[in-house]
């Protein structure tokens, strides 16, 4: 495999043969300012390690933790689901049991949907399962996906899953890891430029777990038919705008470097040829802040604010805010509201203060923000007008 300086020597040259016009540099954000008329209320507590949230047909919420736990949420009262088959669950690092989302389509015994690292520390992926919830307990999974190839260690799983509105699932995957971590013959992020490996992008999927038809790098030679868009680090939002269809999602950096994107089908966003971020290690740039022929992000942030879950407000609650991005963050132990226009550009952005590491962020059924603390007692919050 070619290395990142002749991969990026590539990309020049076919970002010039293809007219691609001069992209401009986005300038970094360090702290928004702090937003005001609102506060938090406590839903539930004691949740253990929660990595995610998923709003059930009649209300109650559905939250993973990320040593393979699954609770129910209703109103103060929190219980344990039994999760019946699960793969080989790998916990170490960043892996475990990760995001769930319930499809959109059931309203009845509704088809569960989770991510989860599974494997070992030598060999693990990420893979997406497919099981039944009766109420009681989630059963019948079945594994419908599983990334290609397998790497080891404990990074970069991304894993968020959003529908879209042609009823066809997204799903990220990241990178595999940093310097000196490798998949095969390569270090691990160059995986994101290579269209033969589920490294490093966002997947298109059935509801099945299939490549969705029309998918645009499919008829790509050596391509993976999954693959929707690459070029990605570790994607941990994942947000479809319900009035709009745009699709956003939030990016791990390096060391500083983290981004929002609006993604699109068939492109590359550039990493890590492209990134505004440093080598964890060496303090040096990764790739160059702009690359003809990739996608510039919307929104970048340095330092990092390390991003995790990610949705577009609709909700009556706060109507100043419909329209608007909202960002968890984990060392910034924030939400970060990200206003748009009609057309998707970025207007203003502002945080909220939470105080604790967000690991999720949702809009509820009831229209108000709900949000997941990342501790070993994690609780849920629900964010109201003050």
């Amino acid at each position: 495999m070619p290395s990142i300086k002749r991969l990026t020597i590539i990309a020049l040259t076919a970002g010039a043969f293809a007219g691609a016009a001069a992209a401009q540099e986005v300038a970094p954000v360090d702290q928004p300012p702090a937003a005001r008329g609102w506060k938090t209320e406590t839903v539930a507590e004691d949740l253990p390690q929660p990595w995610s949230m998923a709003w059930l047909p009649d209300g109650r919420i559905l939250v993973t933790g990320k040593e393979g736990t699954l609770h129910l949420v209703s109103g103060k009262a929190r219980q344990a689901i039994p999760i019946e088959g699960l793969p080989q669950l790998f916990t170490g690092g960043q892996g475990g049991l990760l995001d769930i989302s319930v499809h959109p389509a059931d309203k009845a015994n509704p088809r569960i949907y989770l991510t989860m690292a599974s494997g070992s520390d030598s060999e693990n992926r990420t893979v997406l399962v497919q099981g039944i919830f009766d109420g009681k307990r989630v059963h019948g999974l079945r594994t419908l996906f599983s990334v290609t190839p397998g790497k080891s260690g404990g990074q970069h799983f991304g894993s968020r899953l959003a529908w879209m509105k042609d009823g066809t699932l997204l799903m990220s995957i990241g990178d595999g890891g940093n310097p000196p971590q490798r998949v095969g013959s390569m270090l691990a992020r160059e995986q994101a430029q290579n269209l033969g490996s589920h490294h490093g992008s966002i997947l298109r999927l059935t509801a099945e777990g299939k490549p969705a038809p029309g998918n645009p790098l499919a008829s790509k030679q050596g391509a993976l038919p999954e693959i929707w868009s690459y070029g990605h680090r570790n994607v941990q939002g994942l947000a479809v705008d319900p009035v709009s269809g745009r699709v956003w999602a939030s990016e791990h950096g390096p060391r500083g470097g983290d981004e929002i994107n609006l993604v699109e089908g068939g492109k590359n966003y550039g990493w890590p040829l492209q990134s505004y971020g440093l080598d964890y290690k060496t303090r040096e740039p990764v790739g160059m802040k702009v690359v003809p022929g990739m996608v510039q992000p919307l929104v970048v942030w340095v330092p990092s604010p390390a991003p995790s879950g990610l949705v577009v407000y609709t909700g009556k609650a706060f109507p100043q805010w419909q329209g608007s991005l909202f960002s968890g963050s984990l060392a910034g132990q924030d939400i970060r509201r990200v206003a748009l226009d009609a057309q998707g550009k970025v207007l203003k952005q502002e945080k909220l203060d939470i105080g604790k590491r967000v690991r999720d962020v949702r809009q509820g059924l009831d229209g108000y923000l709900y949000a997941l603390t990342d501790e070993a007692k994690g609780k849920l919050l629900r964010i109201v007008p003050q």
